[in-house]
């Protein structure tokens, strides 16, 4: 049996605190059959509209029991108080924009311990816009392939803003159409491992979008078709 990881007793204190949350957002997961068993190490590669998409990831693999590592930007270590917290549950702090090797090695050796750690492709928030994707992924994969490579399509989150009404958030796990080859190189894999995510959830800005586009071509039709009755 695998020992219990360092930090997964402060992980789960969060997901116990964040159950009200959960509530809220009234939070889905698919596909969770899919994910390695506990000892494999397993590569989660998600997209980032929204704040609440790594507690939603976090929430989904503790209660698998797989306390997740994420790569998270250096920046937040600044704060005092959540530095503690992230040290606490064992998060590897990147500095983006320089092929920080140091946290990369970092997750390749997480991955061949057994662990699961997390990336975000696009480095930062999408905020609506289609991002590039960034080599670290692959190049991470490629170093560790025995890991599990784990794709993950988080949608609703961006609708947290629009309080009171309720999100509906959904986790959606699924594996990569083929493993990262050899032949690809880190260009091209982390492209093709973000292009198979925005497939299922394109970019969505966070804000109050007073009537979606269905909504509205509808009302559209509506009142075209009064129109023409008068």
């Amino acid at each position: 049996m695998p020992s219990r990881p360092a930090g997964a007793r402060l992980y789960r204190t969060l997901v116990v605190l964040g159950v009200p949350l959960r509530w809220w957002c009234r939070l889905e997961v698919r596909g969770r059959e899919l994910m390695a068993p506990a000892g494999t190490g397993v590569l989660v590669v998600s997209n980032h509209d929204s704040w609440l998409d790594p507690l939603a990831i976090g929430d989904t693999l503790m209660r698998a029991g797989r306390p997740v590592r994420f790569l998270a930007k250096d920046t937040l270590w600044r704060s005092r108080i959540l530095a503690r917290m992230l040290d606490g549950i064992r998060q590897i702090p990147v500095s983006r924009g320089t092929g920080d090797l140091a946290a990369l090695r970092a997750a390749a050796d997480a991955l061949a311990d057994g662990e699961a750690i997390c990336i975000f492709p696009e480095g930062t928030l999408s905020r609506g816009r289609r991002l590039r994707a960034r080599r670290g992924v692959a190049r991470i994969a490629q170093a560790a392939p025995q890991a599990q490579v784990l794709l993950v399509a988080v949608s609703g989150g961006t609708d947290l803003v629009r309080f009171p009404r309720r999100p509906r958030v959904l986790v959606e796990l699924f594996l990569p159409a083929r493993a990262p080859g050899a032949g690809e190189d880190h260009a091209q894999l982390a492209t093709r491992l973000l292009d198979e995510i925005r497939e299922r959830v394109p970019p969505v800005p966070a804000g109050r979008r007073p009537v979606d586009a269905p909504a509205a071509a509808e009302h559209a039709d509506a009142a075209a078709g009064f129109a023409q009755h008068r």
